[in-house]
């Protein structure tokens, strides 16, 4: 299983003191070394942690991957053009939310992002949607054309007891729908070291992308300490 780490806290840190530290593109390079397949963050519209600047240095240095995390906006879709990722990963977007609240309604708006989709695949980038665990938004991301569906895993983060199985039932169902429709399927928003290991253990997920649990553990023990622990848990449980 591939893990992608997300560098978008580091630059939150960076961004409180509107300083130069620390630095994403340093944190990259510090998850490659210690194994992460690919680098993910998110450019948000309001530019509240990662800047486009970040994106145009890793684009150059980064030696696995990017996976961009975006709104499907005509701006982002220019940018993504620009710098041309390993992937982009279109994600719904709310200025007033803290972090990416839910999945994308991919059966609601399947025009728009089908001409998102297919720009960015002439420009030769693979797209991923970010969706909840229902096959209504996994058969809609085959409709549009995308190549890779990631499930949204929040609500599974959030919850306990009985429910915290429920919703790991669902996203178990979802990956095998996903992988049965011919897509490659990640996961991820809200696991941390605690919760990951039933996700990580889903056969048809192929790839976790997880950022703010590895930053905070980071923040304790060092960047490479806290990815090669994550990757530890995540082979564990595919074991």
């Amino acid at each position: 299983m591939r893990l992608g780490v997300n560098i978008d806290h580091v630059a939150t840190v960076r961004q409180a003191r509107g300083t130069f530290e620390p630095d994403p593109v340093a944190a990259a390079f510090l998850c490659e070394r210690a194994g992460a397949s690919h680098i993910t963050m998110h450019l948000r519209e309001d530019r509240r942690h990662i800047q486009e600047r970040d994106l145009a240095i890793l684009s150059e240095v980064v030696a696995t991957g990017i996976d961009l995390e975006m709104a499907a906006t005509a701006e982002m879709v220019t940018i993504a053009k620009k710098y041309e990722p390993t992937f982009v990963t279109l994600v719904p977007e709310k200025r007033e939310e803290l972090t990416t609240e839910g999945g994308l309604d991919v059966a609601g708006q399947a025009e728009r992002l089908t001409e998102v989709i297919a720009e960015l695949k002439t420009a030769g980038v693979p797209v991923s949607t970010f969706i909840e665990p229902e096959e209504a938004q996994i058969d809609a991301s085959v409709e549009i054309g995308a190549e890779i569906v990631e499930i949204h895993t929040g609500s599974y983060a959030n919850a306990t007891g009985d429910e915290r199985e429920r919703q790991l039932e669902r996203i178990m169902t979802a990956a095998e729908h996903a992988s049965g429709a011919g897509l490659s399927v990640s996961a991820g928003h809200g696991l941390t070291y605690y919760n990951v290991a039933p996700v990580a253990a889903i056969p048809e997920i192929e790839e976790l992308n997880i950022g703010h649990s590895i930053v905070s553990r980071a923040i304790m023990i060092g960047m490479e300490d806290a990815v090669r622990e994550m990757l530890s848990l995540i082979k564990e449980a595919r074991r």
